[in-house]
């Protein structure tokens, strides 16, 4: 299964968190399993969640779409930067 079906199965399923504050405290955590990036995610954004995610082992997959379009597929009316899974 691509990576866009697993997130609209998670959508579906309400496994999901969106933004990049909910998902570094979530991370920070350890309730995350899995995290996606756009294409157009800020440069920061991009290194403080790859730190994060080698201390916690998490799993950080770059999508080919930008922002506007993972919120498209999310159905949110807003641009998403950085989704993840929760475990």
């Amino acid at each position: 299964m691509g990576d866009i079906e697993d997130i609209k199965k998670a959508v579906k399923e309400k496994k999901i968190i969106i933004g990049t504050l909910r998902t570094m405290k979530a991370l920070k955590l350890g309730k995350v399993s899995k995290i996606f990036l756009t294409l157009n995610c800020p440069e920061d954004v991009k290194e403080d969640i790859e730190y994060y995610s080698k201390l916690g082992k998490v799993k950080v997959v770059k999508l080919k779409q930008p922002s506007v379009e993972l919120g498209t597929i999310c159905k949110k009316p807003f641009p998403i930067s950085v989704l993840s899974f929760t475990k």
